[in-house]
């Protein structure tokens, strides 16, 4: 958990310090100077108050006139070089090298306007990441990311005095510059240079760039596939198991960084992919047939999921943000679903399953013609596991209503045209979304009629309101052209009296308080009357509700909860309209790329 008091706490303090800068900039600077001599001079030094001193000067980047912002922190830097050099100890000049990297991190204005010190900079954070001090290599990936996403463009241009590209540089040394960092941060600084490659707007310049760029992962996944084409044992030892799945996380994270054009990447290892996942798929049902359910818990089994888990991922994440999806449709689909849709049915420990599945399936978008294949394979056996009650397998019931989701808004027509009890099964599913309490997977289904008065649902009252007067509508306008009576043949204006009668009689049984009130037939008039105006309809609807909390003493405040949230959000807008008009109010990592040149 975020601790919430504590950041707003900060966020104050910072307006504080960026609205006192915009009412005397001098004083400000001033005491901000007078404190850092007091560093330097000995008399105020310490950790903590540098640290707090440091945050400060960070805090009110953009607040000062471009010119004075350049002279104060020109000023800022040389004493805190001046700082590092007179201490003596590790811990002492790990300490100030932070303050200096976060400082110079929350000015990526000034960085942009001085080239040489922004290559001078992220240098001294390569340096960094061979210091095996405690800390010292998170913060130099840390703000060499925040850099590269602010100042991405320049690393691509070739700057004046130059020959090449910086990223030509980055990328010939790239093995030097990791060699000592843990793997998470390898894929920290894997994002860093994707995103300055990504600046890139010449493609076959990119291109080149990329090749270069995923060089040295790929001559690794390259090895550990010539070793298993040779004999498949290789895929089981845990080394080679581990070396795929960090592979397999630069990977994403080069994806997310690039978005589409990381398809020339993709494209290469795709299909050995694939076949490591079935491969994987092989062992952990094997080594689960051998030893039971119990082997889950073994590393070698959890590194072979993270494996499936982060090629699921990589998939779905470069789908997500593809822009081309005939191309995706014809050339990454049909291999995909062969590699995960029986592996994932077939499996016979449900917890087996991986539940990004179904969230790759749902992000794969407009695949009408795939709908029931994926279905046969993933929809039946996933329903089995989470019909049970409202909690088991809460990732895989999440996933699954995502791709029912997903496939009524893109491929509605394929619904249409699949087998009737598998038809049946997708609307058994819809009911059984109805009920559940669990709001990110109430809020893609609301059930309509009694269930809006569970407290437990109020919070989607519009939804609700908006699906129940539709199918009033459905039935008063004669939409509805079969009997819905079981006792009666006939349709037209006897469907319209079956259904009052049925409401009417649904809502006595429901709350007997009002068996012999006049107010069930106010309701169920008004549900028919009210049905082309969604807002009266929800008016209508809510009268109901607070009559019948106030009845059972019950606080009916939740029921205007959407009111309350529109209004904090209206309020929210207009302080972030505000915010923008005070430059150095937004942090600069807040600030998107529109607005940074």
């Amino acid at each position: 958990m975020k601790d919430t008091d504590s950041i707003q706490l900060y966020k104050n303090m910072r307006e504080t310090l960026v609205y006192l800068t915009h009412l005397d900039y001098v004083d400000t600077e001033r005491i901000m100077t007078e404190k850092l001599h007091n560093q330097v001079n000995g008399t105020e030094w310490s950790w903590k108050n540098l640290n707090t001193l440091c945050w400060a000067i960070g805090s009110i980047s953009g607040a000062m006139h471009e010119e004075d912002e350049r002279r104060f922190l020109v000023t800022v830097i040389k004493d805190l070089l001046g700082l590092c050099e007179q201490k003596r100890g590790k811990d002492n000049k790990a300490i100030i090298a932070s303050n200096i990297m976060y400082v110079v991190g929350q000015y990526p204005r000034f960085l942009r306007a001085h080239w040489k010190f922004l290559k001078t900079v992220v240098n001294k954070l390569f340096e960094f990441m061979h210091e095996t001090h405690a800390g010292v290599q998170d913060m130099a990936c840390d703000t060499f990311i925040k850099i590269a996403q602010k100042c991405r463009r320049h690393f691509v241009q070739v700057q004046v005095g130059e020959v090449m590209p910086f990223i030509e540089d980055i990328l010939n040394s790239i093995n030097t510059i990791i060699c000592d960092l843990q793997p998470q941060q390898v894929h920290t600084f894997y994002e860093a240079v994707g995103c300055m490659i990504g600046a890139q707007t010449d493609q076959s310049v990119r291109d080149h760039l990329i090749d270069k760029y995923m060089l040295l992962p790929n001559e690794v996944w390259d090895a550990i596939i010539r070793q298993a084409t040779k004999s498949v044992e290789v895929l089981q030892h845990e080394d080679a198991v581990k070396q795929l799945g960090n592979i397999l996380k630069t990977n994403v994270r080069a994806c997310i960084a690039l978005g589409h054009p990381y398809v020339i990447q993709l494209g290469r290892i795709y299909l050995d992919m694939l076949n490591v996942y079935k491969v994987m798929s092989e062992n952990i049902i094997g080594f689960i047939a051998k030893h039971g359910e119990a082997a889950m818990k073994q590393s070698k089994i959890r590194g072979m999921r993270t494996v499936k888990k982060e090629t699921l991922k990589l998939i779905s994440g470069w789908v997500s943000r593809s822009t081309d999806p005939q191309m995706v449709l014809e050339n990454f689909i049909p291999p995909l679903l062969d590699a995960v849709l029986l592996d994932y049915q077939r499996c016979t420990v449900p917890s087996a399953r991986e539940p990004e599945v179904l969230s790759t399936m749902a992000t794969i978008g407009h695949i009408t013609p795939e709908i029931p294949k994926i279905f046969d394979h993933v929809f039946e056996c996933t329903l089995d596991m989470i019909n049970k009650d409202f909690e088991e397998f809460p990732e895989h019931r999440t996933n699954f209503f995502l791709l029912l989701q997903a496939a009524v808004t893109h491929c509605f027509p394929a619904l249409l045209n699949i087998a009737p009890a598998q038809f049946k099964l997708v609307l058994d599913s819809i009911i059984w979304a109805f009920k559940h309490t669990m709001r990110n997977v109430a809020i893609l289904v609301y059930k309509f009629c009694t269930i809006v008065t569970d407290t437990s649902h109020t919070a989607g009252l519009t939804m609700q309101a908006t699906i129940l007067a539709y199918m009033f509508s459905l039935v008063e306008s004669g939409k509805i052209t079969v009997p819905l009576n079981p006792a009666d043949q006939t349709a037209g204006a006897q469907n319209i009296i079956y259904i009052q009668e049925f409401v009417a009689h649904l809502l006595k049984t429901a709350f007997g308080h009002l068996s012999g009130s006049p107010q069930i037939k106010i309701t169920v008039q008004g549900f028919f009357n009210l049905d082309q105006d969604i807002p009266a309809f929800k008016e209508h609807l809510r009268d109901f509700l607070v009559q019948i909390r106030e009845f059972a003493g019950e606080d009916d405040s939740d029921l205007f909860l959407e009111e309350r949230e529109a209004a904090l959000l209206q309020a929210q807008e207009e302080k972030r309209r505000i915010d923008k008009s005070v430059p150095g109010i937004l942090n600069p990592h807040e600030i998107g790329e529109d607005m940074q040149d």
